[in-house]
């Protein structure tokens, strides 16, 4: 197979898009926004933006960044303040694939800069997204790469760089069976800067240009200390552990649910504990409530309280709702222990990262392939464990609230973990602007 027939499919895919983001928009609006800059028509000029102040004078370098979503943004983020404060005249391309990615992103604009969505890998649409922005450089986080929008770069002499890059052993797998269209891809990048050596080596053999590691960008955040101050205050009013399912993914919090109704069954009353439940994505809140009292559990949900949970909110047949973004510095702050969400079915496992910065001691499962390194140093420095499914997750976490001594080791060892690797950003900023002074 050839690049035409690609081509061709992504080209036919185009009003099967365009009818996905209405019906996404029908529950997340942000979908519905400015549409056509999807397909490479803008209605901005890369000098001035509807939501932006004017353009400031003797601008810098138009850096382009793309971040497909809300992690991969806040992990841009960390990019971007080491790169301003090296680079003061830059001015910011961001581009989104994802509504929270792009609300999420709005917030990192200062005057000058702009803001559209990712161009759908047509090569109608990537090249017009390169005519009309012209940008200087290109960075991709983390594992966006597309075969046409790396051909068009490659053509038009945009330098392309893959930052923070990651790659699974089973993505690894599944571009090999595709090699035939992801070895020109990454081929094309003009450069790798991976976040672990096995991470360079799979991107190795894929076929991307010499990767270098740079380490994670993740190490470099810092939780928000108001946040983590106010959960800490919620917890010590709670005389009771609480126990925090961060970043559920689908299926997780039936499978806690289950576990907690197993439980029940065994023992009378459930231990005596409070359980906060955190999906991963917004749009699940209200099905995640759903479901939580489908099984005979009452909720009480963040975006209800006031100043924190009040004692009729605490009881272990009540389970908390974090039901917020942006927030889970606070409920890290909150919580004695952490399951990994994601990591308990095949989605690859959340950022443990954070919840290590915060001295929450994490319990995660088989699944962490999207963090492969950081969970192996975590659990190798004591800030966290592995255990083979949720319910072994609960009752491991439970054991943990029981152990004072050592929750109080592991909240230790897990700081620890989080400060020793922080780094990346400046390394990565001054590969940058080496690049850039190449071009």
């Amino acid at each position: 197979m050839t690049r035409w027939a690609y081509n061709l499919f992504m080209w036919a895919l185009v009003p099967l898009l365009r009818l996905r983001l209405a019906r996404r928009g029908q529950a997340e609006p942000g979908y519905l926004q400015a549409v056509d800059e999807r397909f490479g028509r803008y209605s901005t000029t890369p000098a001035s933006s509807t939501s932006l102040a004017p353009q400031a004078s003797n601008p810098g370098p138009l850096i382009w960044i793309h971040a497909v979503s809300l992690g991969e943004t806040r992990t841009a983020a960390l990019l971007l303040a080491a790169l301003r404060a090296q680079l003061p005249g830059m001015r910011l391309l961001l581009t989104n694939g994802t509504a929270t990615g792009r609300a999420e992103g709005a917030q990192l604009l200062r005057p000058g800069d702009l803001q559209v969505w990712q161009p759908w890998d047509t090569q109608s649409a990537t090249r017009r997204f390169l005519a009309h922005f012209q940008p200087s450089l290109g960075l991709l986080i983390e594992t966006e790469v597309w075969p046409n929008l790396s051909a068009a770069c490659q053509d038009s002499g945009v330098p392309l760089v893959l930052v923070n890059a990651r790659l699974s052993e089973k993505s690894m797998r599944q571009a090999l069976r595709l090699a035939w269209l992801a070895r020109p891809a990454f081929g094309a990048l003009t450069a790798v800067w991976a976040q672990s050596p096995a991470d360079a080596q799979r991107l190795r053999q894929i076929g991307a240009p010499e990767p270098q590691v740079l380490g994670n960008l993740k190490f470099d955040a810092q939780p928000d200390a108001q946040q983590l101050a106010q959960g800490k205050a919620w917890r010590a009013r709670n005389a009771r552990p609480v126990l925090l399912l961060a970043s559920a993914r689908e299926g997780e919090e039936a499978a806690l649910l289950r576990t907690l109704s197993a439980l029940s069954a065994l023992q009378t009353p459930l231990p005596d504990v409070q359980w906060l439940i955190v999906p991963r994505h917004p749009q699940r809140f209200a099905e995640v409530a759903a479901l939580i009292e489908s099984q005979g559990f009452k909720v009480s949900r963040r975006s209800q309280w006031v100043d924190g949970p009040t004692p009729k909110d605490e009881s272990p047949r009540t389970l908390w709702l974090g039901d917020s973004l942006g927030e889970m510095a606070l409920y890290y702050g909150l919580a004695d222990v952490a399951l990994l969400g994601g990591s308990f079915e095949p989605f690859g496992g959340q950022n443990l990262i954070e919840a290590a910065a915060c001295a929450c001691p994490v319990v995660m499962g088989p699944h962490t392939f999207n963090f492969t390194q950081a969970a192996e140093l975590a659990v190798a420095a004591g800030g966290a464990q592995r255990v083979a499914s949720l319910a072994q997750g609960v009752e491991t976490a439970l054991a943990l609230v029981q152990a004072p001594a050592q929750r109080a080791i592991m909240a230790n060892a897990a700081m620890a973990f989080a400060h020793a690797h922080r780094g990346a950003a400046r390394q990565t900023a001054e590969a940058l602007l080496r690049l850039l002074r190449q071009q």
